[in-house]
């Protein structure tokens, strides 16, 4: 084949013939093949990487696909990143910088289901990360807040007021740290800058005009009420947020109502870890801030510059210069509000909803200004810089149609109903849409009543346009009879502790108190209703009354004054919190000497003090302390109170260290204490006085110990020859109060002029009261035996008839210790008591010896008296006292050795002559010593 032929052949093209199947290229590849599945189920349930969406995507490729260009990527991404993290919450903490990084730069997101599931995952984090961890990031928070709310597109500003929300719900304090910039982003929202406009424009517009924008979803009106809300939120966690002087709010009454609740902590120092410690405490005079006439000096945390208020709000200039933006704004608000209604000429105080809801929200943001500045001294720099600049324009706009009701209108639903309450809902105006008259009402008399002039420079009458018709509603929503929410309340007994202060008036203030008595008057009042109206009377006794004296000479306030104790006594112990407020007030007047109050104290002291259901008994113990000091300023201690007080002491019902500081009390007051009197009419007589401390002294009254004669023998020592007397065996914790309670009683009678005297009455009231008792309880005993030995006086004999009744106490407490199984507290008392009666008061140790009669005990007696005899010998101060009477001891023994009846000496007879042995030996030992010198 030639080259030329050879070469077409290479290039020759095969024909293909219809119908015939096409041959196999010569190179063609086989495709057909075989496999087999492989599982891996625990490589694809964890990659080990961390958890995992349902998805299998990791917090990693979450966090990766934010920054995709897709927006649905990123909104599936938010919503896996929200489902991951509540599932395993502690990534919350783990990743808690890289996600609020990576979710606030969404806030400014292009597509608004992004910025929405942003705003999702941001409160989701904020419920789980306390302010204290978000800290660090809030900066960076902040920043990219500012951006949304000054953002050019309207959506992005409105769904930035959704993460101002979240913000203020969790992180208040953070947040109000620096409100400068945020307050001129609030106005960015709502004005925009005048052309040629100056700082300190004084042309009453201000430097800022409302601004329209038509892009938005919602009416300018509900867009500016939406912003207020959040301003007025916002204004409200600086307030509550921001350091300030303690009791600067409370001050004049004005701020007792408001709450708030910014107190600089001082620093806790402990000084005895500072004696030994080398290095030394750093102290800076006034915290480096500027001095105040009201500052004083307390230890304060050290403030970095620039930190907290110190950048905006911290001075009533700073809070006047916005004031003088914002007010003018706010005015221009509710004039364009009011314009656009309908004509005002006769219905001008009935309202919309829409237009009530923007006037109560620009009042509250008015009353909220003032509130800004720390101290009281700028606030009223303020109330005056507001009264010389608004006033006639609040008085214009605000008071001409007050007070303020609702236009009910008639709506038929339609389908743009529905779409607008949609839109109101995203806009937030739904919100704040929902107010009564009532609240509008009450914040508008909050704000006027700051404007006008008080002390000094207020004129009677120079206000009266304006404050009449406060003082008329305030007057008639006191005193209608209707029921009050304590928020309104609140507010109404702010503005009329404001009037009463301010205008200095005794008619305004009988008129206004006389209100507020009415409401305090009504049944069936709430606990925080009655909690209001209590609070408000006593803090506007003990603060203003020796101030004003007008207050002070207030009928009505003397009247519930008056009212008090009777109150205390229906109250009880039913709600210790009421109670512990009225004793407070009720100590606080009865120590000025408040003449209605001490009356009335006077004639309910019985109810008061009844040992019983009285409220000493029944009240917790700090109350009880108060009704127990309120005792030294009682005028008079009649005989039925001082019973009342001696069964207080003894009942058991009031602590030891309580009992004894009320019988210190009326010791006090009666004349034997030392104080001299002109007067014949004395708080407490001589004879009611020693009478009292009688009755505290044996622990039992007259018509107890009269009951108890006829009581059957269950809990009683039976009487015998061993003891005389049958003996009532109280309970440990009633013998150990009263043996406390017996110890101030023999203070209280040694303290007295004439020991003589004093033992003499002593004598006589137990020869009166106790000799002829066949029954004594062992406390009543035991305080006998111990206190006749401290007031016995050398030069004084007792009487035969306290002799006997001593000796028959001493026989039948041994008896009772040695027969009954007794605590260690009461049996080395009674032994204490025993022994110094036996070895202080003459004769008494020979009576009991020879009360002794062996012959008429039983033989079960013989070894208790034994046992008696023993532990008389072995006490030390009885040993010379014994060895006098070894003739009548003697006598004893060989009784005992008679009548014993066995065959062998007992071992209790043994161990009685062995004492009586060892007795007797030592007593010569020492007179032979003292012969021999």
């Amino acid at each position: 084949m030639t080259k030329k032929r050879k070469r077409q052949d290479d290039f020759h093209k095969v024909k293909l013939k219809v119908g015939k199947k096409k041959h196999k290229a010569e190179n063609a590849t086989n495709i057909n093949f075989k496999s087999k599945s492989i599982h891996l189920p625990e490589q694809l349930k964890c990659d080990g990487s961390g958890p995992t969406t349902h998805r299998q995507l990791s917090i990693k490729d979450l966090l990766s696909q934010l920054h995709h260009y897709n927006s649905n990527v990123k909104q599936g991404a938010l919503v896996g990143l929200r489902e991951l993290l509540s599932s395993n919450p502690s990534l919350v903490e783990q990743h808690a910088s890289v996600v609020l990084t990576e979710v606030a730069a969404l806030f400014t997101d292009k597509d608004a289901a992004v910025r929405v599931a942003a705003v999702r995952v941001l409160r989701f984090v904020a419920q789980c990360i306390p302010a204290e961890r978000v800290a660090p990031f809030f900066p960076l928070l902040s920043a990219h807040l500012t951006c949304a709310m000054t953002h050019i597109s309207a959506g992005i500003q409105e769904d930035a007021l959704r993460v101002l929300d979240v913000l203020l719900e969790h992180y208040p304090a953070l947040l109000s740290q620096r409100p400068t910039v945020l307050l001129t982003n609030f106005l960015e929202l709502i004005s925009q800058r005048r052309l040629g406009g100056t700082k300190g424009d004084r042309t009453g517009k201000g430097n800022y005009a409302l601004s329209i924008t038509t892009s938005r979803s919602v009416t300018a009106q509900q867009w500016r009420l939406t912003v207020l809300l959040r301003l007025g939120h916002f204004l409200q966690a600086v307030v509550e947020e921001r350091p300030m002087e303690d009791g600067v709010s409370c001050a004049g009454g004005i701020g007792i109502w408001s709450g708030e609740k910014g107190v600089v902590t001082p620093v806790e120092v402990s000084w005895e870890e500072q004696v030994f410690s080398k290095g030394g405490i750093r102290v800076f005079e006034n915290s480096g801030a500027k001095p105040t006439l009201h500052s004083t000096y307390r230890l304060r945390p050290n403030s970095e510059p620039g930190a907290g208020l110190s950048e905006g709000l911290c001075s009533a200039e700073t809070v006047q210069g916005f004031a003088g933006t914002l007010v003018p704004l706010l005015l221009e608000m509710w004039v364009e509000a009011m314009g656009g209604d309908r004509s005002q000429a006769d219905h001008g105080h009935l309202l919309t909803e829409e237009s009530m809801a923007l006037m109560f929200q620009i009042l509250t943001i008015l009353q909220l200004l003032r509130r800004l500045v720390p101290q009281m001294d700028q606030q009223d720099m303020l109330d005056a810089w507001f009264r010389n600049l608004y006033l006639s324009d609040f008085k214009q706009h605000f008071m001409k149609n007050f007070p303020y009701s609702q236009l009910e209108v008639v709506r038929h639903k339609k389908k743009t109903d529905m779409k607008r309450g949609r839109q109101q809902v995203v806009g937030g105006a739904v919100a704040g849409g929902n107010v009564e008259p009532l609240a509008l009402n009450v914040m508008l008399c909050q704000v006027m009543v700051t404007l006008s002039l008080r002390g000094r420079d207020h004129v009677a009458g120079q206000d009266a346009d304006w404050l009449g018709p406060i003082r008329a509603f305030v007057t008639d929503a006191l005193s209608s009879g209707g029921k009050l929410s304590s928020k309104h309340l609140a507010a109404l007994l702010e503005v009329v502790w404001r009037m009463i202060v301010t205008q200095r008036s005794r008619a305004v203030t009988e008129e206004l108190l006389q209100a507020v008595y009415i409401q305090y008057q009504q049944k069936n009042l709430g606990l925080t209703i009655r909690t209001l109206l209590l609070h408000f009377f006593s803090q506007l006794y003990i603060q203003e009354h020796q101030k004003q004296p007008h207050i002070a000479r207030s009928r009505i306030l003397a009247r519930w004054l008056a009212s008090l104790p009777v109150q205390l006594v229906q109250l009880g112990s039913r709600n210790p919190q009421l109670s512990g407020q009225l004793l407070q007030t009720v100590q606080s007047a009865a120590a000025w000497g408040h003449k209605d109050l001490l009356l009335s104290l006077q004639t309910h002291a019985c109810s008061l003090y009844d040992p019983h259901e009285g409220c000493v008994v029944v009240l917790p113990v700090e109350q009880q302390q108060q009704l127990v000091q309120i005792l030294y300023f009682l005028p008079a201690f009649p005989t039925d109170v001082l019973a009342c007080l001696s069964q207080v002491c003894n009942a058991g019902r009031v602590s030891t260290s309580l009992a004894a500081m009320l019988i210190r009390t009326v010791y006090l007051r009666s004349p034997l204490s030392g104080w001299t009197s002109s007067s014949q009419d004395v708080p407490v007589r001589d004879v009611d006085y020693l009478s009292f401390l009688f009755s505290t002294l044996t622990g039992f009254s007259s018509e107890s110990l009269r009951l108890l004669q006829q009581a059957d023998e269950q809990g009683l020592l039976a009487s015998s020859a061993l003891s005389p007397l049958s003996v009532f065996t109280t309970p440990l914790e009633q013998f150990t109060h009263h043996w406390d309670v017996v110890e101030e009683v023999c203070h209280c009678l040694e303290t007295l002029g004439s020991r003589t005297q004093c033992f003499e009455i002593l004598q006589n009231a137990i020869a009166k009261n106790l000799c002829g008792l066949v029954v004594v309880p062992d406390c009543v005993c035991a305080a006998v035996l111990r206190c006749v030995p401290r007031l016995l006086d050398l030069n004084f004999l007792p009487s035969d008839t306290l002799l006997h009744f001593l000796s028959d106490c001493c026989l039948s407490m041994l008896s009772l210790l040695l027969q009954l199984e007794q605590s260690a507290r009461k049996r080395d008392a009674v032994w204490e008591a025993c022994f110094a009666a036996l070895s202080t008061v003459p004769r008494l140790l020979r009576l009991v010896l020879q009360s002794l009669r062996v012959c008429e005990l039983s033989e079960s007696e013989l070894p208790l008296l034994a046992q008696i005899l023993s532990l008389l010998l072995q006490h030390t101060q009885l040993r010379n006292h014994m060895a006098a009477n070894s003739a009548l001891l003697q006598t004893i023994i060989q009784d005992l050795t008679r009548f014993s009846g066995g065959e062998s000496r007992e071992q209790w007879l043994t161990d009685l002559l062995y004492c009586y042995s060892v007795t007797m030996s030592t007593h010569r030992a020492n007179m032979a010593t003292r012969d021999i010198y």
